[in-house]
C-alpha cells in the first residue's frame, strides 16, 4: 500500500497556451512514464500523450482534462492536465474539487492573463494551495520578475521567488536555486537532458545574494523558526524548505518557479517543488455531511482502515461503457466490495478498478487513501458520494456554473436523430455544464452551454463519435402578443346545414389586465362573467371560456400566445335547439378575433437582466456594445480595478454576444444574464417579425 507521506495528488491549469500540455509531457518523461517526447501541434503526427482525443490534437487545445500517475524518486504522484478555455470552466472547477495542490502555469511574457484570474478564483473556493512556474523563460520578451509582481498585484498572492534565470530569451541556460546557492543547468547526463548543479557564475552572484534577502525576509514574514534562525544567523536549507511547505500549505505563500517546459529546463527542479512543498493527502482537511444527522459537518480523517468514502468526480464513455474517476478520501476500495450511492440510495459491488495513464489504463487490486482511481460500470452521475453500506455521508458537490448561450440542432435523418439522441444523453450525464431540452412552442431540441466553442466542439463531437450530422440553427425567440386597450364584440355564429344546426351570440368587452403589483404573479389570462337574467344559459359558460381560451394560444400577428387579457360577457343570445358546446366555443372564438384587431395588438419579447464584468479600462467598450443592442444600461459599479455592468437588454440581440464581448476584452470580460420581462418590440422589429410571418403562412399554404 502506498505510503500517504510519498503521495502528491496535483494540478496543472491556467491560461489557454501557457503550456500545460507541454509541461506535463515534459514531466511523464522525466518520471520515466513515456520515452520520447511528442509536441501538442504535433508535427510527428502524434499529439502530446495527455491531449487522447482527436479534435484536441487538431485544434491543439485540451478539451477534456486527462489524469495520470507517475513516480518520482519515491513519491507517487497523481496529475490532472486541465483544458485552459474558459468554455471548459466546469472540467477545472472539478479537477480543483478533488486535488490537494496545483501547479498554476504562466507564460513569462504574456504573465497574468484573464483565465490565470478565473482559475486563480477556482482553486480560492476550493482552497487548493498552489506552486506558480513561470514558463516559456526562452521566449523573446521573456521577465520573469514582472509576472511575480502581477501575481501579487493582480491575484493578491504572497508569491516569493525561489530561483531566478540564468539568462533569458534565446541565453536561457539554467536556474539559481535561492535555497540552496546553487546553479542548475539542465544539460547533464548522456542524454543531455539531466540536472546538474554547479557554482553561480561570478556575474550573478551579488544578484542571487541581494534576491535571496528579499525571498528569506517574505517567508519568514509566515514562519517565527526562520524568523529566529535569521537572528541568530544560522539559516539552514532545511529550516527554509520547511517554513515554505508550512507557508504554502497554509495558503499563506505562493513559491515561484521558473524555466522553459518547450526546451526541457526547470522541470526536474519543479517536480522537487513538489514534493518539497505541496501537500500529501493527510495534510489537507476533507469534509463530508452526515445526511443522517442533520447534514452535520464531519472530518475524514485519510485512514485507510476506516469505512470508505469516495467521491466520484468525473464521468467518461470508454469503449467498455462508463468510466467513473473516484477520489478516495477514508478507508480504501477493493474489488467485489459493496459501496452506496448517497445520492440515488442504491448499492453496487466494485467490478473492474483501474487507474489511468491517459486514454490507457491497467488494473488495480485496490485504491488506497487518498488515492485517484476509476470505476467500470457504474450507474451514477458526476458529483455523487460512494461510501460503506453502514455510512450516510455526502461531499461538498463542486460549484457548477450557469449556461449562457443556446443553439437549436435538428437531425438530417432517422438515423441522425437516434444517434443524437444517445450523444446528448450522455453528455448531459458527462458534463454539467451542458444541457439539452425540448421548447414545447417551436419542438426545436435546444442546446445551452458555456460559450460558443464549447457547443462547437460537442456539435463536433456528435459527429465523429456518433455519426449524427445535425443542422444549427438559432433558437427562435418566444415572443408573447399583447392588447393595448379596450374593444367591445357582438358576435353571432350560426350555421344551417340540414337538421340542427349551430346558434350562438356572445356580447361583451376584453380589455389589458393592468400590470401586477410588486411581489404579485402577473397574470395572462381572466374571465370574467356579467350575464344578467340569462341571455346565455349556465351550462354554455363554459364553452365561451374555453373558446377565448383557445384563441389566446396564437395571435394574428406573428402567430406566438397572446398574454395579459381580460374578456368579459355581458350578453348573448340562445337558441333551444340549435345552441350547443361547439356552438358557444365558436362564438368565443369569433368575438376575440373581431376584437382582438380594434383592441391594438403589439409584440412583445423577453427582455433579460444582463451582468457584465470586465477590468474597468473596458467600461466604455462595455456601455457602446450594450447601446448597439438596444439595452438600456441600470447601474454600474467598480471594485478593485473590475466594472461590472447591469443591463436589460432583449434576448434577440443577445446572441453571439459572448465572442463579442470577449473581442471587446481581450478575453477578460464575463457575463450572466436571466429572463427578467417581457418589454413591447420597437415598430421597426415588429414590422419586420409581421413582414416574416406573413411569408412564412404564404410558403405553408403552398
Amino acid at each position: 500500500m502506498a505510503d500517504l507521506q510519498q503521495m502528491r495528488n496535483i494540478g496543472i491549469s491556467a491560461h489557454i497556451d501557457s503550456g500545460k500540455t507541454t509541461l506535463t509531457e515534459r514531466i511523464l518523461y522525466y518520471c520515466n512514464r513515456i520515452h520520447e517526447i511528442h509536441e501538442v501541434r504535433g508535427k510527428d503526427g502524434v499529439g502530446a500523450t495527455m491531449d487522447s482525443m482527436e479534435l484536441e490534437r487538431e485544434r491543439g487545445i485540451t478539451i477534456a482534462s486527462a489524469a495520470t500517475n507517475v513516480q518520482w524518486k519515491d513519491t507517487e504522484i497523481n496529475i490532472i492536465d486541465t483544458p485552459g478555455h474558459v468554455d471548459f470552466t466546469i472540467e477545472v472547477e472539478r479537477s480543483l474539487r478533488v486535488l490537494d495542490g496545483a501547479i498554476l502555469v504562466l507564460c513569462s511574457v504574456a504573465g497574468v492573463q484573464s483565465q490565470s484570474i478565473t482559475v486563480d478564483r477556482q482553486m480560492k473556493r476550493y482552497h487548493v494551495p498552489r506552486i506558480a512556474f513561470i514558463n516559456k523563460c526562452d521566449r523573446t520578451g521573456a521577465n520573469p520578475y514582472r509576472v511575480q509582481k502581477q501575481l501579487v498585484e493582480k491575484l493578491g498572492l504572497n508569491a516569493v521567488l525561489l530561483q531566478i534565470p540564468i539568462g533569458l530569451e534565446d541565453k536561457l541556460e539554467g536556474v539559481v536555486d535561492l535555497i540552496t546557492m546553487k546553479a542548475l543547468y539542465f544539460d547533464g547526463g548522456e542524454t543531455q537532458d539531466q540536472m546538474r548543479e554547479a557554482e553561480i557564475p561570478a556575474e550573478l552572484l551579488e544578484e542571487a545574494k541581494s534576491k535571496r534577502e528579499v525571498m528569506l525576509d517574505s517567508i519568514s514574514m509566515c514562519s517565527d523558526e526562520l524568523m529566529e534562525a535569521m537572528l541568530e544567523d544560522n539559516v539552514t536549507v532545511e529550516i527554509i524548505q520547511k517554513a515554505v511547505r508550512k507557508a504554502t500549505i497554509a495558503l499563506q505563500l505562493v513559491p515561484v518557479l521558473m524555466g522553459s517546459a518547450y526546451k526541457n529546463k526547470g522541470i526536474q527542479a519543479l517536480l522537487n517543488g513538489v514534493v518539497s512543498y505541496l501537500p500529501n493527502p493527510a495534510e489537507v482537511t476533507n469534509k463530508a455531511l452526515d445526511i443522517d444527522n442533520n447534514e452535520q459537518e464531519i472530518i475524514l480523517p485519510s485512514d485507510e482502515n476506516l469505512p470508505p468514502v469516495v467521491l466520484a468526480f468525473k464521468l467518461e464513455d470508454g469503449q467498455y461503457g462508463q468510466l467513473t474517476y473516484i477520489r478516495v478520501y477514508q478507508g480504501k476500495v477493493k474489488k467485489g466490495d459493496e459501496l452506496y450511492n448517497t445520492r440515488s440510495h442504491k448499492k453496487f459491488r466494485v467490478g473492474r478498478l483501474i487507474k489511468m495513464h491517459a486514454a490507457a489504463m491497467e488494473d488495480l487490486v485496490e485504491a488506497g487513501c487518498g488515492e485517484i482511481a476509476a470505476l467500470f460500470g457504474i450507474e451514477c452521475a458526476s458529483g455523487d458520494t460512494f461510501c460503506d453500506p453502514k455510512l450516510n455521508y455526502s461531499m461538498s458537490s463542486m460549484f457548477v456554473p450557469t449556461p449562457v448561450i443556446s443553439l437549436s440542432i435538428k437531425p438530417i435523418d432517422k438515423k441522425s436523430a437516434d444517434n443524437m439522441g444517445k450523444a446528448l444523453n450522455r453528455f448531459t450525464k458527462e458534463d454539467p455544464t451542458f444541457r439539452c431540452f425540448v421548447d414545447p412552442e417551436s419542438n426545436q431540441t435546444i442546446i445551452q452551454g458555456m460559450g460558443e466553442l464549447h457547443l462547437e466542439v460537442y456539435v463536433e463531437r456528435m459527429k465523429r463519435e456518433y455519426k449524427a450530422e445535425v443542422e444549427i440553427g438559432q433558437p427562435e425567440v418566444a415572443f408573447r402578443e399583447a392588447i393595448t386597450q379596450r374593444a367591445d364584440f357582438n358576435y353571432t355564429h350560426k350555421k344551417q346545414t340540414g337538421g340542427s344546426g349551430q346558434y350562438g351570440r356572445v356580447a361583451g368587452y376584453m380589455e389589458p389586465i393592468p400590470d401586477p403589483a410588486e411581489g404579485e404573479e402577473a397574470k395572462d389570462y381572466e374571465f370574467v362573467n356579467e350575464i344578467k337574467g340569462g341571455s346565455i344559459p349556465n351550462e354554455y359558460i363554459p364553452s365561451c371560456d374555453k373558446g377565448f381560451q383557445a384563441s389566446m394560444k396564437k395571435g394574428t400577428q406573428i402567430g406566438f400566445p397572446v398574454r395579459g387579457v381580460r374578456c368579459v360577457i355581458n350578453d348573448g343570445a340562445w337558441h333551444p335547439v340549435d345552441s350547443s358546446d361547439m356552438a358557444f366555443q365558436s362564438a368565443a372564438v369569433g368575438a376575440f378575433r373581431e376584437a382582438y384587431e380594434k383592441a391594438k395588438p403589439v409584440i412583445l419579447e423577453p427582455i433579460m437582466k444582463v451582468e457584465i464584468t470586465a477590468p474597468s479600462e473596458f467600461q466604455g467598450s462595455l456601455f457602446a456594445s450594450v447601446n448597439q443592442r438596444r439595452g438600456i444600461i441600470i447601474s454600474s459599479t467598480e471594485d478593485h480595478a473590475m466594472c461590472t455592468v447591469y443591463a436589460e437588454i432583449p434576448l434577440s440581440e443577445m446572441f453571439g454576444y459572448s465572442t463579442a464581448l470577449r473581442s471587446l476584452t481581450q478575453g477578460k470580460g464575463e457575463f450572466s444574464m436571466e429572463v427578467f420581462k417581457y418589454g413591447r418590440v420597437p415598430v421597426s422589429v415588429s414590422d419586420q417579425l409581421k413582414k416574416d410571418y406573413q411569408e412564412k403562412r404564404k410558403n405553408e399554404q403552398k
